[in-house]
């Protein structure tokens, strides 16, 4: 985005909130609860980045993002964190790639933990891609009127043509 001196940024204090320090396995152990528990907050950013075109109108939309993921971790960390930890650990030491194959029992561990304590259930598999509606308690902004400009090229003439000066270019044609 190419910034100008018309264009007003946000201040330091409305960019500022508790980020989530956590490393690559963390990330991808807890991202399905993330996914399920945030869904809806993650739904109304993404709808608000798309509709507005300018990601400075939703800064609320993301700070909710960011505050359900967190509320999603201080969960795991007080209720499965013996558990999770085990997980992470497997996910790390199972493969170089992190493959979720080697760790299914303790995804399963984790997961009871989850649903019970959390009330979050894993979603199935292809949960997050299917299409899902999205019903927005936010106003849809006004489209942005788009200019209509005169037709630039002239009107095609009709009808039978003169015959070319200079013989036709298409002299292989006939």
């Amino acid at each position: 985005m190419v910034v100008t001196k018309d264009i007003v940024l946000p201040s330091e204090e409305e960019l500022t909130v508790q980020e989530i320090n956590v490393s690559w396995p963390v990330l991808q152990a807890a991202a399905v609860y993330i996914g399920k528990k945030c869904e809806w907050h993650n739904n109304e950013f993404t709808l608000c980045k798309y509709e507005t075109q300018d990601p400075r109108k939703c800064l609320e939309e993301g700070k909710n993002v960011t505050a359900c993921a967190l509320e999603v971790f201080q969960g795991i960390k007080k209720h499965c964190q013996e558990d999770f930890n085990q997980y992470v650990r497997c996910l790390e030491r199972s493969s170089g790639t992190m493959d979720l194959t080697k760790c299914r029992n303790t995804q399963s561990a984790v997961d009871n933990c989850v649903l019970k304590n959390l009330n979050i259930e894993r979603p199935p598999f292809g949960y997050f891609c299917e299409a899902k509606v999205h019903d927005s308690p936010r106003p849809e902004p006004e489209k942005p009127k788009v200019p209509e400009y005169p037709n630039p090229t002239p009107p095609v003439v009709k009808g039978p043509y003169p015959e070319s000066k200079y013989g036709t270019r298409h002299w292989w044609s006939n």
